[in-house]
């Protein structure tokens, strides 16, 4: 469910119509539903709230400071996986005991700064990892809390790409491994390991694979424990599946009924990391359409938007409602690619769709923007990115400036050899 509906013939957000802002604010720009936003979340907490679960929201879906300052006033946890993540999620005020670290790749600079902010702890994915960690923590004279990011070789049945929990992915630690590693801690004597973490994956729409997952990790546990280890938090991950086109993924309510029984035994505190399930459909991308180019064997919607600013459909293939902001019921349909100005023949973000007969100037909406959208977007082919809006209680705000040209050349210097 989402707030982008129609008013008789335009598209609003909430109570404010889409076309006024685009003259107010130009194209392309994401646009966000505060209203959406908090009502995933919601849905997502209530569905747990018998155990009390900390809802970490992912940040890599979408880090908009106007969005994950929405979420962390209403309660919300962060889930980092960069330096940068982190700084960003101190900077709008984030409790550090709501922020979990993952990532496979965290460098000195990084684990020090989280040590020093005190987030709640680092989800260790390697043992190479453990053993910085221990360095640094020592050096710092610090004690720091983690949790083992276990690899619970699981198909979620999603895109290859988005797939994190099988054994051929570079995510987590064996189980094995996680067992001894715990069964060895007092090789780490200023590591705390206090939780396991288990990710299997992204846009799961089925509660299956998650529940194949917690049956492994609930042996695991049990098996860490009997060797005298302490597992205090069990960190799900997230990868719950939204609406892009015709799929009917599960609901928080029906998430939760099928693994509570299995958390509720486990004696743990459950943490989840849900991203585009709260943010997915929350956020649109809108665009203006330039041309239309009819040939012998396809037809092209050029528009103002390109891969650089919505990655999406050229590296998963995935699949875009196209709407147009205002509608036309005369106009006729055509079959046609939605194409971006980009130099490559990949910049495309729909394909052979049955549209309304665009005429340059029209504007299009491309819905369920609002995860790995603007976080995912560049400045390929020199394009400053986009504007980023949000509607809050009937007002829009421009949440980002649009980057302008000087914007592509911040920080870069021309050696006095070349003048």
């Amino acid at each position: 469910m989402h707030e982008f509906k129609y008013k008789g013939d335009e598209l609003f957000c909430e109570d404010v119509g889409i076309g006024g802002i685009a003259a107010a604010v130009g194209t392309p720009f994401y646009l966000y539903s505060y209203k959406t936003l908090l009502d995933h979340y919601r849905k997502l907490r209530d569905a747990f709230q018998e155990i009390n679960p900390l809802v970490c929201f992912s940040m890599k879906s979408n880090s908009s400071l106007a969005v994950i300052r929405a979420l962390v006033k209403a309660g919300s946890g962060l889930d980092v996986v960069s330096g940068g993540e982190l700084y960003k999620a101190l900077k709008i005020g984030c409790d550090p005991k709501k922020i979990v670290y993952a990532s496979v790749g965290k460098t000195d600079r990084e684990i020090e700064s989280a040590i020093r902010a005190g987030i709640l702890f680092f989800n260790i994915e390697s043992l190479p990892e453990l053993v910085l960690i221990e360095s640094i923590a020592s050096r710092m004279g610090r004690t720091v809390d983690c949790a083992l990011r276990a690899n619970p070789d699981v198909d979620p049945h999603t895109h290859k790409f988005i797939t994190t929990g099988k054994a051929e992915n570079k995510f987590g630690l064996d189980f094995r491994t996680v067992e001894k590693t715990f069964a060895d801690s007092v090789k780490y004597p200023h590591i705390r390991l206090r939780g396991i973490h288990v990710h299997i994956g992204s846009q799961i729409t089925e509660a299956e694979p998650f529940c194949k997952a917690l049956k492994r990790v609930s042996e695991l546990i049990g098996a860490i424990r009997k060797s005298g280890g302490r597992v205090d938090w069990l960190n799900i991950g997230g990868g719950l599946g939204i609406v892009y086109r015709k799929e009917h993924p599960q609901t928080a309510e029906r998430f939760a009924k099928a693994i509570l029984p299995m958390v509720r035994s486990l004696r743990v505190r459950l943490i989840l990391e849900p991203g585009r399930f709260i943010v997915g459909n929350s956020g649109i991308m809108v665009a203006k359409v330039t041309y239309v180019k009819k040939t012998r064997s396809k037809n092209f919607v050029i528009v103002d938007a390109a891969m650089n600013d919505l990655l999406r459909p050229s590296l998963y293939e995935a699949y875009h409602e196209v709407l147009p902001v205002i509608r036309r019921p005369v106009r006729g349909k055509i079959t046609a690619d939605v194409v971006g100005p980009i130099c490559e023949s990949g910049d495309v973000l729909a394909r052979d769709r049955k549209l309304p007969e665009f005429r340059p100037g029209e504007l299009i909406a491309v819905m369920g923007a609002g995860a790995y959208g603007f976080t995912m977007s560049s400045n390929y082919n020199s394009r400053p990115r986009s504007a980023e809006v949000m509607v809050i209680h009937g007002r829009f705000y421009v949440v980002r400036e649009r980057e302008k040209y000087e914007d592509l050349v911040k920080g870069e210097n021309i050696p006095k050899e070349l003048k």
